[in-house]
């Protein structure tokens, strides 16, 4: 079967995907740890998307995975977009999820710029764990929030403004009519990082897309509702 890769987002890392490697536990699952981030967070960080989707599609090369289909998450799913428009012909299927086609958010809960002045101020820690509840409905009281916050505080300073850098700095929106993989795009309801209007420019200018919308959830369905995200997710890469 195909194998299923994941991309997260900024200070994200591989073990955020454990529920999703369960329910593809019949697949070669590839959950990526991007540098600065995760296991990789001792690694120089990368401030380009294109940067970063080079780095991916080399890692997979090397682990000898050179089919597969796309999961991005957040800044992931800038770097899916981006690893799509470098090697379209590797792709299988696309899943497009909590992201859009340009790194500035207008409606993001705080501006980018905003991001990187409090990260320098805060340090951080303390930013990993504030923006990490910003993730989920019910934020620090959310029950996946503690893990998914341990995640975020494994990245450096450097890594979170380099991330930061890599999305003000980024625009797909010219390539999106291009996309012609089979390609889903999944969006919690009450995300508060990426609005409505970036997930259904992305529905709406990728030809022949899917639209899930998993209800109560903010910017992390994956942890928030994992199994509803799951279904989802099987029912759309079936073979």
């Amino acid at each position: 079967m195909t194998p299923v890769v994941f991309v997260h987002g900024l200070m994200g890392g591989s073990a955020q995907w454990q529920e999703q490697a369960r329910a593809f536990c019949d697949r070669n699952v590839i959950a990526l740890d991007l540098p600065g981030f995760g296991q990789n967070a001792k690694t120089s960080a990368l401030a380009s998307i294109a940067d970063l989707a080079r780095w991916a599609l080399n890692e997979l090369t090397a682990r000898g995975v050179h089919r597969f289909h796309l999961v991005g998450h957040s800044m992931g799913g800038m770097v899916a977009q981006e690893m799509v428009a470098c090697a379209p012909d590797r792709v299988d299927r696309l899943v497009l999820y909590g992201t859009g086609p340009t790194g500035v958010l207008p409606g993001r809960f705080e501006t980018i710029a905003t991001s990187k002045d409090r990260a320098r101020a805060d340090g951080a820690n303390a930013t990993a764990r504030r923006i990490a509840a910003t993730w989920f409905l019910e934020r620090h009281d959310a029950a996946p929030y503690e893990d998914c916050a341990a995640i975020a505080e494994m990245s450096s300073l450097d890594a979170i403004l380099a991330g930061l850098d890599a999305m003000h700095d980024w625009n797909g929106t010219s390539y999106l009519s291009r996309i012609e993989i089979k390609t889903l795009v999944v969006w919690g309801d009450h995300d508060r990082t990426y609005p409505w209007r970036q997930t259904e420019e992305l529905w709406q200018s990728i030809a022949g897309a899917s639209l899930a919308v998993i209800p109560g959830c903010a910017h992390a369905p994956h942890l928030e509702k994992p199994s509803l995200f799951n279904a989802v997710l099987q029912d759309f890469l079936k073979d």
